[in-house]
């Protein structure tokens, strides 16, 4: 009943937005509320269910995600992200690009959440693409395939590392085997899959493609690098570091601050409204309004992230998670394969990776004793699940959506596609890899 109400719920939710072409918030909230009263939950718990929902969802990203377009508002307006595109391009060579984005893409998700580096390099992405008359989608998703494998598989992104403690797994042998497996993953979703995108010629975002301006004016090679990558400088210093100093000392505890994203995005902007603004002779007024546009640019992104947060709320306040590991808890499948199906299933259903990911952990740790699996290799297998075709229920399908601006129908097809790649490459790694390990 639950996954039947789920169901009709979405396919509503489809339609809405598609069909009947009402606003993507007032759609959320209708079908939000229609799904909880389907479930049987009572008109305050839905009420309650939206508010946590909504809440719990914008406060985890709305400070990233508004620091991110700040950051990317001043490498667009500063020249800086001109200054990279041409410097990358001069690297590797225009029919190069997609896959020196897609390298990129990896080296800065290991250390930063999917939302500031997709802040971070999306603007890059779009201002290459129209610079040198390339479909931006065809050279951005095998970036965003990057980002999506390591947040999905690797620690120390949230869910995984939470996984990971649930089972004490290893984290070395567990990066170890994530990335072997990350590399075959991001090659099928993002460099081969990427090729069929050529026909996706639309604009994206005019909002993050920077002005044409002069060599002279723009900031260095070195200042813009430095200032789009300082917080990766931060985050990937606090990684590395901290583990070696001892667990009271006050440069781990300094570094450790610093390494939080929201800090570290923080200082960025800082930085770079100094470097990229106010040293580009900017006054602090311009700098100041720069800085409000960025805000204007992304405050649909926040109603609709909100949206989703409420829908993924209500689902699982109203027992879908539940009901869908109750289901697959007496399967016969091959424990990676039940670890990976049910994180899949919660995912389609409720939207968050981190959730699903999180849940199906909680029903997989009793059968990593009873069956002997390797826990580390159930670490991936359940990271893989939870990336399984992302839509409507899913903040990463609007953010995706409105950079690129493409409709519905292209997201599903190219968006939700990669991202089904991601995951079934991810579990046909988990098998080849456990297959090796037995053999040999």
């Amino acid at each position: 009943m639950a996954l039947t109400v789920t169901l009709i719920g979405i396919l509503a939710l489809i339609a809405l937005i598609s069909v009947v072409r009402l606003n993507t918030f007032l759609s959320f909230l209708a079908v939000t509320v229609g799904v909880g009263l389907a479930l049987g939950l009572p008109g305050a718990t839905i009420v309650d269910s939206i508010q946590k929902g909504i809440g719990g969802t914008l406060g985890s990203i709305t400070a990233i995600i508004a620091l991110g377009a700040m950051l990317g508002k001043l490498v667009a307006q500063s020249g800086a992200a001109e200054r990279i595109a041409f410097k990358l391009i001069e690297l590797v060579g225009t029919s190069n690009a997609r896959w020196a984005f897609m390298l990129t893409g990896f080296i800065v998700g290991l250390p930063l959440f999917y939302s500031v580096g997709f802040m971070l390099l999306t603007p890059v992405v779009i201002t290459v693409a129209y610079r040198y008359k390339l479909p931006a989608l065809y050279i951005g998703l095998p970036m965003l395939a990057s980002l999506s494998v390591t947040q999905g598989f690797l620690p120390p992104h949230p869910a995984p590392l939470a996984i990971l403690k649930q089972f004490d797994a290893s984290m070395g042998t567990t990066l170890f085997y994530g990335i072997i497996i990350s590399i075959p993953a991001i090659l099928v979703s993002g460099a081969l899959f990427g090729l069929t995108l050529k026909k996706y010629t639309n604009l994206p975002n005019p909002a993050f493609i920077a002005p044409d301006m002069k060599f002279d004016k723009a900031p260095s090679t070195f200042t813009s690098f430095f200032s789009l990558l300082f917080p990766l400088i931060l985050i990937g210093s606090s990684a590395i570091v901290c583990p070696f100093l001892p667990a009271a000392s006050w440069l781990k505890m300094t570094l450790l601050f610093i390494g939080e994203p929201v800090i570290s995005m923080f200082l960025a902007v800082i930085l770079a409204s100094f470097t990229l603004g106010l040293r580009q002779g900017k006054s602090m007024q311009e700098v100041t309004n720069l800085l409000t546009d960025a805000i204007k640019d992304v405050a649909m992104l926040f109603l609709i992230f909100g949206g989703a947060g409420a829908f993924k709320q209500v689902l699982t306040d109203g027992g879908v998670n539940q009901s869908i590991a109750d289901m697959m808890q007496h399967s016969t499948l091959h424990p990676y394969v039940l670890g990976w199906g049910m994180a899949a299933l919660i995912r389609v259903c409720v939207g968050s990776s981190t959730v699903s990911g999180i849940t199906t952990a909680g029903f997989m740790a009793p059968l990593l004793i009873s069956t002997g699996v390797d826990p580390n290799l159930m670490v991936l297998s359940i990271g893989a699940g939870s990336m399984m075709f992302s839509h409507v229920n899913d903040t990463g399908f609007w953010l995706f959506r409105e950079y690129f601006q493409v409709s519905m129908t292209d997201t599903l097809k190219t968006w939700s596609i990669m991202e089904t790649l991601v995951s079934v490459t991810g579990l046909a790694g988990v098998m080849t890899l456990h297959w090796f390990l037995t053999a040999f």
